[in-house]
């Protein structure tokens, strides 16, 4: 699906920042379709080695309060995360901030192997799915053990908070104020929707420990071969915050394997109220991101309007 946030590089642009980064030359290039954000390209080397650049989108362009410095927020978590020594992530190679090669931020990781996961799971048995899936909770765990000092955005300690309830609000806010900003039609008036928020927002004291959420390690970000998880990618979406966050526990997934491997569930009132407060701001990212990137796919547009309404209602009831 395309994207109007994506900076393309020209072969010109690919080989001098290979040359000037490592030294080596390109053998061929692939550009990597899948990301909506962030442009990507897997590169094989004159040597035979692959690796895969990423460059965020340019600075001129209109993105969402909560998709600033993304490349700066992926580089931090990769890094902190392969610190754990048992998370298959890539290793960061180069990381360029200074506008010199290309018009925007970039960096180099290691090609990690494997499909999406989300492309092959049709294709596996429950039993296989299972396992996956519990990999992929033993992982999240261990993500989730990364200590925060304080709440919200990974970059920038203007964007972070002392609580995990002014952090989320605060995200949620700047959900709420770029839909309005893009006239998105929600079925509701904004400030209603506020209420019903901060009406939920007790359950949030809850959480007194700040931790590295991935918050998008959906099914597209985990890759597979041989039923076996070998990369987790895309760490651009980071969060201080609460694990029950984490896409996992959302209504598009939550599933027994995950939650075996994970070692925990929904259990208490306070974790459903929270979970819902999640839920319903992904649900409204979802939609309203599409207008920002300009998505030319018009039944995922129909699909994320619809998710919204249900999302909506979802939380209103719960």
């Amino acid at each position: 699906m395309e994207s109007t946030y994506k900076t393309r590089l020209s072969q010109a642009q690919l080989n001098e920042i290979v040359r000037h980064h490592l030294a080596a030359q390109i053998q061929s290039c692939e550009e990597l379709i899948d990301g909506w954000a962030n442009q990507a390209y897997n590169i094989k080397l004159s040597g035979g080695e692959n690796i895969v650049l990423k460059i965020a989108p340019s600075a001129a362009t209109q993105m969402m309060r909560c998709e600033q410095d993304l490349m700066t927020a992926e580089v931090q978590a990769l890094r902190l995360v392969a610190k754990l020594g048992d998370v298959p992530v890539p290793k960061v190679l180069v990381y360029d901030d200074s506008l010199t090669k290309a018009p925007a931020p970039y960096f180099i990781m290691e090609f990690m192997s494997g499909v999406p996961y989300n492309q092959i799971k049709a294709q596996l048995t429950q039993e296989e799915q299972d396992g996956v899936e519990q990999q992929l909770g033993v992982y999240n765990r261990r993500i989730n053990e990364i200590k925060g000092e304080q709440f919200g955005y990974f970059s920038g300690k203007d964007r972070q908070r002392a609580t995990w309830r002014e952090a989320f609000l605060m995200l949620m806010e700047d959900m709420l104020a770029d839909g309005e900003a893009a006239e998105v039609e929600i079925g509701m008036n904004y400030d209603a929707l506020r209420r019903l928020i901060e009406g939920k927002s007790d359950a949030l004291d809850e959480v007194t420990e700040s931790v590295l959420i991935s918050w998008d390690l959906w099914d597209g970000n985990v890759l597979v071969q041989d039923n076996q998880i070998t990369g987790i990618i895309d760490f651009e979406r980071s969060l201080w915050g609460d694990p029950l966050m984490e896409h996992y526990f959302s209504h598009f997934n939550y599933t027994p394997g995950f939650v075996k491997g994970y070692g925990r569930a929904l259990t208490t009132e306070n974790e459903q109220k929270r979970r819902s407060l999640y839920d319903l701001y992904f649900d409204l990212a979802l939609r309203i991101e599409c207008n920002y990137r300009q998505y030319d796919n018009q039944d995922h547009i129909q699909w994320t309007i619809q998710n919204m309404e249900e999302g909506i209602a979802r939380f209103q009831n719960s």
